[in-house]
């Protein structure tokens, strides 16, 4: 007889900050695990888990994970959106885990095999002044980064995204939920913001020189006139990519981008179907898709992505912050290192308490990862370490014009 699932437990741990993990058990005694974490509305997913989809798992086949994908999918009536893909994606990538795990293998050998020898990240830079930066920048390279995301304060702004609070100790890293009442409050201003960058840029350069490969993350900010002004004023500086110049729910808004500037787009970490890409994709109005396996649904829809940009020359560029669990960021190397049209896996080192929590195959070395060569995700979780660390409220920061008009984060 063939087995099934008998159990499926969420756990929600705090080890520096909050992971909804999912543990799928079967008849065998096997574990798949799966990462439900979407930040700041963790409860939210554990809700959909716990009182809608794990009643649906139990007696089910394991090895079913197209069907079961399509019944949690395709058979709801409500679907979409980041609280029901994140709860899918946990177990989808958790019956990927499962599978590979029976087959004795690692995951990425069952989408296909290894199309590389290593997968290149890019790291995070940031400071409160380009000084700050400078040093943030230099420490990335000598962790062996090729490519890093350069974010920077604002002069007049107290606080923006990618940048600790003008309060905090500069060598804090950025990490942007806080165990507070209500939201932090950042400020904006987007005529500074639009003035100070190319500055930033040009001092960077002429550091660092030209090899190194330079990112920036305009998190959805700007108008898409706006969004041209920074391409063409960053042009000369060539950058690997602009991230989210501007909203991404309005997708003809990027045909004016791309008409007015050179610069490389990525974007959508915030999209959870392939639907939200349709528009980007055939018209190729962007370069890099930037969705997470923890928020699109997992590896099986992810996959089916990625192929479909691939035919319009469009490279992978999967989300990879700190809020995906190390559970989720195996899921994301696993399809890296398999898939042909990869372009570079972001990466934000967890906190130093989620390694007792989450003990991982994989290997970060000379800015370029490996997936490991243990059976299924190379994950395991350690119950008792997670018992040590209580979820705690968090919130995401919000964001306000000078004037207080709430904008976009």
């Amino acid at each position: 007889m063939s087995a099934v699932i008998v159990d499926a437990e969420v756990v929600v741990t705090c080890p520096g900050r909050n992971y909804v993990t999912l543990v799928v058990t079967t008849s065998d005694g096997r574990t798949g695990l799966g990462d439900a974490t979407l930040n700041g509305r963790e409860l939210a997913v554990v809700a959909m888990l716990q009182e809608h989809l794990v009643p649906l798992l139990i007696g089910r086949d394991p090895s079913a994970i197209e069907d079961t994908w399509q019944y949690l999918y395709r058979g709801a009536y409500w679907r979409r959106g980041p609280v029901s893909m994140a709860a899918i994606a946990a177990i989808d990538v958790a019956l990927w885990d499962l599978k590979a795990q029976s087959a004795g293998m690692p995951l990425y050998q069952l989408l296909g095999g290894a199309s590389r020898t290593g997968i290149r990240a890019y790291g995070h830079a940031t400071g409160r002044t380009t000084p700050e930066l400078i040093d943030s920048i230099s420490q990335r390279v000598a962790e062996g980064f090729t490519a890093v995301r350069v974010q920077t304060g604002v002069p007049g702004l107290r606080r923006v995204y990618g940048i600790t609070a003008a309060d905090a100790d500069a060598a804090e890293s950025y990490e942007p939920a806080a165990a507070l009442d209500r939201p932090d409050e950042e400020d904006w201003d987007t005529a500074a913001y639009l003035r100070h960058i190319p500055q930033v840029f040009a001092a960077v350069r002429e550091r660092f020189g030209d090899e190194l490969a330079l990112l920036h993350d305009a998190h959805h900010r700007l108008t898409p006139s706006e969004a041209v002004r920074l391409g063409r004023s960053l042009e000369p500086f060539d950058l690997f990519w602009l991230e989210d110049p501007t909203p991404g729910e309005n997708q003809a808004a990027f045909r004016l981008i791309r008409q007015g500037t050179t610069v490389p787009i990525a974007t959508g970490e915030v999209f959870t179907t392939v639907w939200d890409y349709r528009t980007l994709v055939e018209e190729q109005l962007i370069d890099y898709v930037r969705s997470a396996v923890t928020h699109t649904g997992g590896i099986t829809p992810m996959r089916k992505l990625l192929d479909y940009a691939a035919h319009f020359q469009i490279k992978s560029a999967i989300h990879g912050p700190s809020d995906i669990s190390p559970v989720g960021m195996a899921a994301a190397l696993h399809l890296d290192f398999a898939i042909h049209n990869f372009g570079i896996q972001e990466y934000m080192p967890h906190p130093a308490e989620a390694s007792r929590v989450f003990p991982a195959g994989y290997r970060f070395e000379r800015g370029h990862f490996t997936p490991g060569d243990a059976p299924g995700l190379g994950v395991t979780f350690d119950r008792a370490a997670a018992a040590e660390y209580p979820y705690r409220r968090a919130y995401l920061p919000v964001a306000r014009l000078r004037d207080g008009t709430m904008h976009d984060w």
